[in-house]
């Protein structure tokens, strides 16, 4: 992998978001634990470059990000769907994710969890967090579209500084 600046990127980040999808991996090299993930964003805030995820708190995931300061956003690309769907719908309390997977665990220099498949890794740190409060929708048939029954909790958002960026030199 080749560490790039956050501005260097190339990406449609809406695409590669939104129909590539991301695992959100948070933890320690010994135990962690990665969900997939399709909704978020980048951009600049505080003079920083951001993402920002959403996270249900009954995800098991949840509990790493809350023990921790840094996360990883990782993209292998859509041809690793079968991945995304495992560690999408199977929890990491009932099924070890990389064994079923196949994915390969690779630790950055700062000693965050990624993946030997992606093609972009986003290496982050929190900076705020905040959970979603039915209260301040402006548009409430988002409330009963995507929470409550049969969907589940309101999210926590994270706003994460991307501190690295890399990106896989043979990925054209």
């Amino acid at each position: 992998m080749k560490e790039i600046k956050a501005t260097e990127l190339t990406d449609n980040l809406f695409q590669t978001i939104g129909k590539e999808w991301m695992l959100v991996t948070a933890g320690t090299p010994e135990k962690f634990n990665t969900m997939t993930a399709s909704w978020g964003g980048t951009g600049w805030l505080w003079n920083k470059p951001v993402a920002f995820v959403f996270i249900r708190p009954e995800r098991y995931t949840y509990e790493f990000i809350e023990q921790q300061d840094t996360l990883t956003l990782s993209f292998l690309g859509e041809e690793h769907k079968d991945i995304h769907k495992v560690c999408g719908f199977q929890s990491g309390r009932n099924v070890d994710k990389v064994a079923a997977t196949g994915l390969k665990p690779y630790i950055t220099e700062e000693g965050n969890v990624t993946f030997e498949q992606a093609r972009l890794v986003f290496e982050c740190k929190k900076l705020y967090a905040d959970m979603i409060k039915p209260e301040l929708f402006f548009d409430k048939e988002l409330i009963d579209r995507w929470y409550g029954e049969g969907h589940g909790n309101f999210h926590k958002m994270y706003v994460v500084e991307i501190t690295h960026v890399w990106v896989d030199e043979n990925v054209k």
